[in-house]
């Protein structure tokens, strides 16, 4: 299930910069296409992770670390949301792209490096 996981999160990534370009452009209907593609991908992330947080679950090891990166992944879904639904209106979007970056770091940091089901990047 891990590699159906960063798979998804990797597809997720292209097609948010993919749909945050439309946007940029003007190109709003090529924009929304990708942007709806990103949310059915969103729905691939929460069902492998869910997966991997019931297997860390049945494990019982780390719950804490285990709890704040799903919720860092979360808030990491919910920033890129909130990029793109700005960028849809042309609104800044500064202060969701610094959560962005700090969400990022600290799923990247306990899902390679601290967790067991990562792949021990770090």
């Amino acid at each position: 299930m891990t590699h159906l996981h960063i798979t998804s999160w990797v597809l997720a990534l292209i097609l948010f910069f993919v749909a945050r370009s439309f946007y940029k452009k003007g190109n709003e209907k090529a924009g929304k296409i990708s942007h709806m593609i990103l949310r059915l991908v969103y729905l691939l992330i929460l069902y492998s992770g869910g997966d991997l947080l019931a297997e860390y679950f049945s494990t019982g090891y780390q719950l804490g670390e285990v709890i704040f990166k799903s919720l860092a992944g979360l808030w990491l879904i919910a920033a890129v949301e909130m990029i793109l639904i700005k960028t849809s209106k042309g609104k800044p979007t500064k202060s969701f792209w610094i959560q962005l970056v700090i969400a990022f770091i600290f799923v990247l940091v306990l899902g390679f490096g601290r967790l067991p089901m990562g792949l021990k990047l770090f």
